[in-house]
Order: structure tokens, then C-alpha cells, then sequence
């Protein structure tokens, strides 16, 4: 039986492990988890994938390798982009420009929200217990962008750590991930 913790206790756990690795930790960690995402998903030509630019100084995953594999494999690659209180997407390309917002996150400066089908949304976490409840910073921008109507078929987390405490307190507008990569192995919710 897993312990449960609060959202709050979780938090000031996995951002402390998380500060602890080194940047090569975060690099060999961040390879075995595009290893596991490219064993588990078909990506195919075409298809359309948002991924997150990592906050580089919170020690996040390197999700550069992802972006250039998708451009390799001719897949349409979408970011997130900050707007007010919201969150969009943003198509990227090779020759797109970016710059850093008011959270220390590399945006693109496009500001057209792409509105599109999304095959795939690679998402940023602190932590996912093992029924998908993602725990972020606690801004909610994942959670009312997965609640809009844009159709979006995988909602998949990438983390350097399992699952191994529930969340607490769950609320009802939190929305579950359809599954988690670790450098150990992939969730499926």
C-alpha cells in the first residue's frame, strides 16, 4: 500500500530530489526516458506533438532530444505558451524564435494558438502517483488546458521519478495524465 501525502508535502519532496541531481543525472536520465517514450510510441509522419521547453535552473527534463527527433521524423511539434491566465500552443519549426517569460520559461515569440488535434502532450511534473494525478507547480495551466475542448489523445507525464506515494488531496478539476515515463519504465493509466 503506498504512503499518501498532501500536494503541498509532495512538492518540497520532489523538487528537493529533483535539485539534487546533477546536470549530467538530468541528461543520462532525461535519454533513458526518450528511450522508453521511442520503445513505447509509434510516432509516425505527420502526427502532431506538444512538448515542454524545460526550466533549465529547476533541473526539469531534457526535452530537446525530443524535439529533435520529432523534426527528424517529420512530426508537427507544438509548445506551450503562457497567455495571462491560460495556455496555449504554439507550432514550432526549426528557424523559430523564443524567448524567456515572466516564469523563466523559453516560449516561442509566435503568439498563434495553433488549436489543433494534438496526438500527444508530453508534460511537465514534480510528481504523478500511480493512478496519473500529475502534481506541478501548483499554477494549474496543464489542468484547464486539458480541460478545454481541444481533443488531445495522450496525456503522458515524463518524469525522473515513480510513483511511489498517492496524492492526498486530489481535487475535482485536477486532470489525470494516460500515462508516465520514467527512465525505469512506462505507466499506463
Amino acid at each position: 500500500m503506498n504512503l499518501s501525502l498532501t500536494k503541498k508535502e509532495l512538492r518540497s519532496i520532489y523538487k528537493e530530489k529533483r535539485m539534487a541531481l546533477s546536470q549530467d543525472e538530468v541528461n543520462f536520465l532525461s535519454k533513458k526516458i526518450f528511450d522508453k517514450f521511442v520503445l513505447q510510441f509509434n510516432i509516425i509522419e505527420n502526427q502532431k506533438v506538444s512538448v515542454f521547453l524545460p526550466i533549465e535552473k529547476f533541473n526539469e527534463i531534457n526535452t530537446q532530444i525530443f524535439i529533435d527527433y520529432f523534426f527528424d521524423k517529420k512530426v508537427r511539434v507544438f509548445v506551450p505558451k503562457i497567455q495571462g491566465e491560460k495556455m496555449i500552443t504554439v507550432e514550432i519549426f526549426h528557424n523559430s524564435e523564443f524567448e524567456i517569460n515572466n516564469w523563466g520559461i523559453k516560449e516561442p515569440i509566435s503568439n498563434i494558438d495553433a488549436n489543433v488535434e494534438l496526438d500527444y502532450v508530453l508534460t511537465p511534473l514534480l510528481y504523478c502517483d500511480q493512478f496519473g494525478n500529475r502534481l506541478g507547480y501548483g499554477k494549474g495551466f496543464y489542468d484547464y488546458f486539458f480541460s478545454t475542448d481541444l481533443k488531445i489523445l495522450n496525456k503522458i507525464g515524463l518524469n525522473f521519478f515513480s510513483p511511489n506515494e498517492d496524492i492526498a488531496d486530489v481535487f475535482e478539476k485536477d486532470v489525470a495524465l494516460d500515462g508516465l515515463i520514467t527512465p525505469i519504465r512506462y505507466f499506463d493509466f
